[in-house]
């Protein structure tokens, strides 16, 4: 049956029609794998790069560089501004260029940043804003999230976009933790010899090769751009321009969903960012990096999850009650925290940050699959003499895809936030009780527009 259709014919497939149960049965499931995972291992890389200077921050004074605790939260949240800044340009590439050319190129950018980095650090005198650059342009990958989203949001049928999506981004998001626990390990080994360059001396004698934070992602890159290049596939009907992409922006519920996304994703990227100095600046006495990629390993495990449940069920309903446990666990979050009448707990913070990993992972998998099914609704109640139609499966795709990847664009500013918020004169029990308030919003929002009996939206 898969003869039936242009699988074979090159890059370029120009019959898909994913909802078509026969197509999708035929050969359509097998190729969407294919780019799905090629997609997730690219993905993942590119998060390690965009976080990569969380783990980096925490080593630098130790090296000899005099920089102060503004000018290291500064680090840890430049990548956030300018990855989310990137997102909103990213996710409209993808009908543009095609999924397969631009995961290629966006994945080869990463090679900038990672290896700068790694000549950066090796010398003492380099000045901050040369950091602050190398930082910012840790924002490509940032940027790839919302392009890897919106392509393969192209290639599955509503009913697995959930799990598509949720395995692309969770596994995706794995970066993060693959990311902080590799690096503090990378970083005492001449892992390169000769050709990595000389080690750093710590005050205490201990030798660091702090080069190898961006240089041991290097050979990953190119062999996954290859593999982008070569494996991937572009899709004709997925093609678009900005300006037929842009009618998003006169949807309500797309902004709706970049409210309630920024609760979940800007969250988890966010506290991500900004766990290591977290736990080193109220638990001075704990090592920071032997735990502190356990928050965003959890958080991307549960990602799939979340996606899951929500297809099985009502991704409004799992969304609802996931912003209530979000509400909870930051509560514990802050019972837990030393204070000047109480010396806190390392073992209930660490507890409850993880639950509060969890239920980001949790809800960035059921927001995203709430997305393709309020558009599909929208788009049917507008054109009904269009419905069950392939025409408007096409239009329903296209804006669904663009939405994914706006909204993502959109939550990365917490990345930015975050970070910064705690290193702000709000402090770090001001900076928690103004997201308790930001996800009672979002409790709302989500209860009166799509998970009540009568909701404008059920999804």
């Amino acid at each position: 049956m898969g003869n039936d259709y242009n699988f074979k014919g090159g890059k370029l497939i120009t019959d898909w029609r994913p909802e078509i149960d026969e197509f999708w049965k035929g050969g359509g499931k097998k190729v969407a794998t294919r780019n799905l995972w090629i997609s997730i291992p690219s993905l993942l890389l590119a998060f390690a790069v965009w976080m990569v200077w969380s783990a980096v921050i925490v080593r630098l004074p130790e090296i000899g560089f005099d920089f102060d605790g503004g000018q290291l939260f500064w680090l840890a949240a430049l990548p956030g501004l300018s990855g989310a800044t990137l997102r909103i340009f990213y996710s409209f590439m993808v009908p543009i260029f095609g999924g397969r050319r631009w995961t290629a190129i966006s994945t080869l950018s990463l090679l900038i940043p990672a290896l700068w980095m790694g000549f950066a650090v090796q010398n003492p005198d380099t000045p901050f804003m040369i950091f602050a650059i190398i930082a910012l342009l840790c924002g490509f990958g940032g940027g790839n999230f919302a392009s890897s989203m919106s392509n393969i949001s192209f290639f599955y049928p509503k009913a697995e976009q959930g799990t598509a999506l949720g395995l692309n981004a969770g596994l995706g998001n794995l970066g993060v933790s693959v990311m902080q626990f590799v690096v503090p390990m990378i970083i005492l080994v001449a892992a390169f010899g000769s050709l990595g360059g000389d080690p750093q001396v710590s005050a205490s004698g201990q030798l660091f090769y702090l080069q190898n934070a961006g240089f041991i992602w290097v050979p990953f890159i190119l062999l996954f751009s290859a593999l982008a290049w070569f494996g991937m596939n572009d899709i004709a009907t997925a093609k678009a321009s900005f300006k037929d992409q842009s009618v998003i922006f006169k949807r309500k519920h797309n902004w709706i969903m970049c409210i309630l996304y920024m609760a979940t994703f800007g969250s988890f990227i966010g506290f991500s960012a900004a766990f290591p100095m977290l736990i080193k600046n109220s638990f001075p006495a704990i090592d920071a990096l032997k735990f502190a990629f356990l928050g965003p390993l959890v958080g991307a495990l549960f990602r799939p999850l979340g996606g899951w449940i929500s297809d099985k069920t009502s991704g409004a309903k799992v969304t609802f009650w996931n912003y209530i446990v979000m509400v909870l666990a930051v509560l514990a979050v802050m019972y837990f925290l030393p204070s000047e009448t109480n010396e806190g707990s390392f073992v209930g913070y660490f507890i409850s940050f993880m639950v509060l990993f969890i239920t980001t992972g949790i809800g960035n998998g059921s927001t995203f699959t709430m997305i393709p099914v309020i558009f599909r609704t929208f788009h049917e109640r507008l054109e009904p003499e269009k419905a069950g139609t392939e025409p408007l499966f096409i239009e329903i795709r296209k804006e669904s895809a663009a939405v994914v990847g706006f909204t993502s664009a959109i939550a990365a500013y917490g990345a930015f936030f975050v970070p910064k918020m705690f290193g702000s004169g709000l402090g770090i029990d001001g900076t928690f009780i103004a997201l308790i308030v930001f996800y009672i919003l979002c409790i709302v929002l989500t209860w009166w527009y799509y998970s009540r009996a009568n909701a404008e939206i059920p999804c």
